[in-house]
């Protein structure tokens, strides 16, 4: 506990000095601005209702995995473990999928702007293209070699059996996840975020009744444990693609056009990549990056990966908000930009760089709140909850810099179209300097394992003084209409 408490007060130190910088950064942008008067209330009320069903869209999602890990951990410590290393494959594929659908989401807020429906249709077109390809080879890998993927992750024999079991029966939503996820960004950037948040919830809601049934053996259903898991993640994103195709056939809803799909104008194309590869490159970074936080925590031991397990279930929970706020951030910022208000668009992204720094704080308090109460929901080993005592600790911290950089970065800079700032800061804070001295800690010094955990958190508030250099380029602010 020791470890935890003095890596807190070091980062706080350093997010001093990094907000002490944004301020006098903030003061020099906020006077070549003051000629743009936001109207709060319209503004609040639009940030709301975008970001309102979007954060909700996201708890949903982090929902399913804290029911996993509650209800597996219910189960057995190793089946848990097991399941939450298994969904590192999932986490990467939908790093690769979410660049596909945010290129598609950052050209259409601005083209939905502009008016610009056919275009939008086109860009639909070209993520269920995409994200369909990929989503084949990652059912192909789950069916086919299964424990190869698992040996990525852990060393332990039961680990690897139960985790490559779960992966056979969850491939099949592997393959249906990026049609249902384009189907899902297209509402969210024409007017039907509702809808798109009330389709994720019932998937999620199904998803847990179906987990409770079949993990446990309700209602006359087989106890398959974590196979259970697996079975019902597949018949819950069944049920949410047939909802997608169901809804969107309703009047007013972008649908693709198959007999088009191979047709799209190469000027489009070539504008929907140069948004993609940069999100795509620093998607790899990130999913790559966080896949192999969990792969290096895995090879700790068991009571390691299980308080690591639990601890990142916990911060896709509290994220939520500043996921709804990063993507409501985008949105609006990008409508602006393409319908040709430029300082309009700028005046909103300094204003919800700033509400970042106010979720972050209110996200690290919430951690510190809820601690005590996770550390006992779960069948843990003391030395495990011991563990998830002191990283619950360290990832507060890590929280603000979490925020602070899913909006400024992935809404206000990708919004505007400037996607690359975010590849080169993922290269060089998280694989130039977080993971190394996590693969070093744990494989040649030996370090504790709170040591090894909070160098896994080093990049994102240490790389606050670089975004708020870049935000104050302003490279972000540009019309990427044609």
């Amino acid at each position: 506990m020791h470890v935890s408490y003095g890596i807190n007060l070091l980062c706080l130190r350093a997010l001093s000095r990094n907000m002490k910088e944004m301020k006098k950064l903030e003061k020099d942008v906020m006077t070549k601005d003051n000629m743009i008067k936001i109207d709060n209330k319209y503004f609040y009320s639009r940030l709301v209702t975008i970001a309102g069903p979007i954060a909700f869209q996201s708890l949903m999602l982090a929902v399913v995995a804290a029911c996993d890990a509650l209800m597996l951990g219910r189960v057995a410590q190793e089946q848990m473990t097991a399941v939450s290393l298994a969904t590192q494959i999932q986490f990467v594929q939908n790093m690769l999928i979410m660049a596909i659908t945010a290129a598609g989401a950052i050209l259409g807020a601005q083209y939905w702007g502009k008016g610009d429906k056919e275009t939008i249709q086109k860009l639909f077109d070209m993520m269920l293209k995409y994200a369909g390809a990929i989503c084949i080879v990652f059912f192909i890998g789950c069916e086919i070699f299964p424990e190869a993927l698992m040996h990525v992750f852990a060393s332990d024999k039961t680990l690897i059996e139960l985790g490559a079991a779960y992966l056979r029966i969850a491939g099949i939503s592997y393959l249906i996840t990026g049609v249902s996820q384009s189907y899902l960004a297209i509402m969210k950037v024409t007017d039907h975020v509702n809808e798109s948040a009330w389709i994720s919830s019932c998937a999620v809601v199904l998803n847990v009744v179906f987990n409770l049934i079949f993990i446990f053996g309700f209602l006359g259903a087989p106890r398959m444990e974590s196979k259970g898991a697996a079975l019902a993640t597949s018949i819950a994103r069944v049920i949410e693609l047939v909802i997608c195709l169901v809804i969107s056939g309703r009047a007013g809803y972008i649908r693709p056009a198959f007999s088009k799909m191979f047709s799209i104008s190469r000027q489009l194309t070539k504008d929907f990549w140069r948004q993609c590869l940069p999100l795509m490159s620093g998607s790899l970074f990130w999913g790559v990056g966080f896949t192999s936080y969990t792969a290096i925590m895995g090879h700790m031991g068991v009571d390691a990966a299980a308080a690591n397990s639990i601890a990142a279930v916990v911060r896709d929970l509290i994220c939520c908000a500043c996921n709804g706020v990063g993507s409501a951030t985008g949105i609006i910022v990008g409508n602006e930009l393409g319908a040709g208000n430029l300082q309009l668009g700028k005046a909103y992204g300094i204003k919800l760089m700033k509400i970042s720094y106010v979720i972050g704080i209110a996200s690290m308090l919430l951690v510190f709140a809820v601690t005590p109460l996770t550390v006992k929901m779960v069948l843990l080993t003391d030395e495990a909850r011991n563990y998830l005592t002191g990283m619950m600790c360290i990832m507060a911290v890590y929280m603000i810099g979490r925020c602070v950089n899913t909006v400024t970065i992935n809404g206000v800079l990708d919004g505007g179209g400037d996607t690359i700032f975010d590849m080169y800061s993922l290269a060089v804070c998280m694989w130039g300097i977080a993971i190394p001295l996590a693969l070093l800690g744990a494989f040649v010094f030996h370090w504790p394992v709170l040591l090894v955990y909070s160098c896994t958190c080093l990049d994102e508030v240490g790389k606050i003084p670089w975004v708020m250099i870049r935000f104050r380029k302003y490279k972000w602010v540009q019309n990427l209409t044609k």
